[in-house]
């Protein structure tokens, strides 16, 4: 596709005075006041604000193998939609992208559907199955680049493979990014172990399983002086422990969901599995720690854990529906909802959680740069004062297992652009 010159007009950048914004190509020109428009595409973006291109360390995209759920096309339609630039695609594929092949075909299936950047993720160990480390310096070593690695969806339980993971990554500045679940405290397990599950009868997930895995972790990542990333935290006490262990200067990075930012357990007297999810949905106690945490740059980061499934595997009883939801398209609206509009974060600090972070994490270049001329044009622009209710049918996503259906959520990305080309525009797919 040819590459123009796009004016955007009278843009709050990162939230603060309206400014012009010129793209030229692939990077910003120029930003200031009354610039000249001459031979450019004209948004006008008055009352809207312009952040870099969000980045998500934590997207299912389900290709290869699970196509029925999500393939890599739908799913970076979806996330420029929801207005990410780069997406960190997670390894548990089918077969699973334990080798530089796998990965190799993911980053060039993201490179062909040009809506965002696709950096995969690879597996920690072979077939995720914990036993037997996976080929990580050839993966970081292929066209893909991988520098994150993980095994979400299981985690890495064995001490002994978790530090030899830690000590082969720290060799190219690699980061293990742990699924924390003790999986011998949550057999059977169905939903948050607290006053609701007791009062449903479904199999209790006690918080201490993800606790005790993170509390290992940080100790690892420590002694070997190594990068760990602990994915979808979700209790107050995983919170406290990752603000201890930074407070010793350790390498420990955390990402928060959005819908563990805003649902709690108590949506589970439904029944209904669309709140099925891993972590399972926790207290609001828990809720509240989260935002406060992502607040203070405890948990540094947003990660969508956009995990698409087909209708006939969420659309039955709770205790056969798979674990997950969709979250590409709705994670900036439920930020502005739980952090923004209560007055927790600014806009500076949604790009700098939803941006800056995690590129800096994934090691990521391009993406969560400055809105500055010279660097490169992944932006996203939001309407904030729109609000109206979640309709999973216009979702570009090829499934619609989300929460947030009938819900009223603020914000609505209108432009996405990747490298200066509109992927999205006027709230529609380019």
């Amino acid at each position: 596709m040819s590459q123009r010159k796009t004016l955007i007009r009278g843009a709050r950048v990162l939230g603060g005075e309206p400014r012009d914004v010129l793209i030229d190509g692939r990077t910003v020109a120029e930003v200031g006041a009354s610039l000249d428009a001459a031979g450019a595409d004209v948004v006008e973006a008055a009352g809207s604000v312009l952040l870099p291109g969000l980045v998500d360390l934590h997207t299912h995209l389900r290709e290869p193998g699970r196509e029925d759920s999500e393939t890599v096309l739908t799913g970076t339609r979806a996330a420029a939609q929801g207005g990410f630039t780069a997406v960190h695609a997670m390894a548990n594929t089918f077969p699973v992208a334990d080798t530089a092949g796998v990965v190799e075909q993911v980053w060039r299936l993201g490179r062909e559907s040009g809506y965002c950047d696709v950096q995969p993720v690879g597996a920690v160990t072979v077939g995720l199955e914990g036993r037997q480390l996976a080929e990580l310096g050839a993966m970081h070593e292929s066209a893909a680049g991988v520098r994150v690695f993980s095994d979400d969806g299981k985690c890495v339980d064995d001490a002994v493979i978790m530090r030899r993971a830690l000590e082969y990554v720290k060799a190219f500045d690699g980061v293990v990014a742990q699924h924390a679940q003790e999986p011998r405290l949550t057999e059977g397990a169905q939903m948050n172990e607290g006053t609701v599950s007791a009062e449903l009868g479904l199999g209790g997930w006690p918080a201490v399983a993800e606790e005790s895995i993170i509390a290992r972790d940080v100790l690892l990542a420590a002694h070997v002086g190594s990068r760990v990333h602990i994915c979808h935290v979700s209790t107050a006490g995983s919170v406290e422990i990752i603000r201890w262990a930074k407070s010793k200067g350790w390498n420990v990075t955390a990402e928060v969901t959005p819908h563990h930012l805003l649902l709690t357990d108590e949506l589970v007297r439904s029944y209904d599995p669309v709140f099925k999810v891993n972590p399972p949905l926790r207290t609001r106690e828990d809720v509240l720690a989260l935002r406060e945490a992502l607040a203070d740059g405890t948990v540094d980061c947003v990660a969508t854990d956009h995990a698409p499934h087909p209708h006939e595997d969420k659309d039955c009883e709770w205790g056969a529906a798979a674990m997950g939801m969709v979250g590409l398209e709705t994670a900036l609206s439920v930020v502005q909802e739980t952090m923004v509009d209560t007055g927790l974060l600014d806009w500076a600090g949604v790009a700098d959680r939803m941006s800056v972070r995690p590129a800096a994490i994934g090691r990521l270049d391009g993406h969560g740069r400055p809105v500055s001329p010279g660097e490169p044009a992944n932006l996203t622009l939001v309407d904030p004062a729109y609000r109206g209710p979640v309709n999973p049918a216009g979702f570009a996503s090829r499934s619609r297992n989300t929460p947030y259906e009938g819900r009223e959520l603020p914000g609505r990305v209108t432009h996405t652009f990747l490298r200066g080309q509109a992927t999205v525009s006027d709230g529609k797919l380019a």
